[in-house]
């Protein structure tokens, strides 16, 4: 196993799809676990300190039966939860900025554009 530090918004913009084996278990994040995550976020921005901030560990593996002709696929082993909730979570500040209609120095589109590394308006929440 090679362990390597990484920024998660790099990890998720990689060409790569992660795939959620059968064997995990569901979304199950609760209101308290969501909002220590927003506590943790809110003081990480506001703290000039810190320019980062350990979210837990990642663990993945490379799919075997992945052809080679398709986006590599990861099987996600550890992190799904904190994944998950973190791309929702960008995905609701993008759709907030877009409804609130006033120019806060980023964009829905931007924030879609960092975390998916590419431009899709099917990204976009209607």
């Amino acid at each position: 196993m090679k362990a390597t530090d990484a920024n998660l918004i790099d990890l998720m913009r990689t060409r790569n799809q992660f795939i959620i084996p059968i064997f995990q278990r569901n979304y199950n994040w609760t209101l308290a676990q969501c909002r220590q995550l927003w506590n943790d976020i809110i003081q990480a921005g506001q703290d000039p300190v810190y320019s980062r901030h350990f979210i837990g560990s990642i663990v993945y593996i490379k799919k075997e039966d992945c052809p080679t002709t398709t986006i590599p696929q990861l099987l996600l082993i550890d992190g799904q939860q904190r994944m998950t909730t973190i791309t929702l979570l960008l995905f609701a500040l993008g759709n907030a900025i877009h409804k609130k209609g006033e120019d806060v120095g980023i964009t829905q589109e931007e924030i879609n554009e960092y975390v998916s590394g590419q431009s899709s308006e099917a990204l976009f929440l209607p």
